[in-house]
């Protein structure tokens, strides 16, 4: 893990006014595939925001510390999308989502239909013509 992921992500934190003295951090034993090593290795890392009240959970990785920066980053984007009202990109990817698998207007549907028979017969008179 570079340093500079680390100071960037102290850096995020003093400019969201996040103090380590303001969190709460437990470690506790993994669950799921891993094996032995995450049944023995207490590498899930929770955190709790006192001020906030935001709690995070994380084990991605089976490194323990690896999952206190995960987990650090995880919060600082909750808490910025809480106080600074920045969308964060998991929501922005919802949305994103959310707007692909939305039906289509029946005016919207009616004209792409439309295009897509323009564009057929389009390509029917390319064909070469067999004689």
């Amino acid at each position: 893990m570079g340093m500079n992921k680390e100071e960037a992500l102290k850096a995020r934190m003093a400019s969201a006014g996040i103090k380590e003295s303001d969190i709460v951090e437990i470690f506790i034993r993994s669950s799921g595939k891993g094996g032995q090593k995450v049944n023995k290795t207490s590498s899930r890392v929770y955190l709790k925001h006192i001020p906030t009240g935001i709690e995070v959970k994380c084990q991605e990785d089976r490194s323990q510390a690896l999952n206190r920066f995960l987990a650090r980053r995880i919060l600082v984007d909750k808490i910025e999308s809480l106080v600074l009202g920045r969308e964060s990109a998991e929501q922005k990817r919802y949305e994103k989502i959310r707007r692909q698998k939305r039906r289509r207007s029946r005016r919207a549907k009616e004209k792409m239909l439309r295009d897509k028979k323009l564009h057929s017969e389009k390509k029917t008179l390319r064909r070469n013509i067999e004689a």
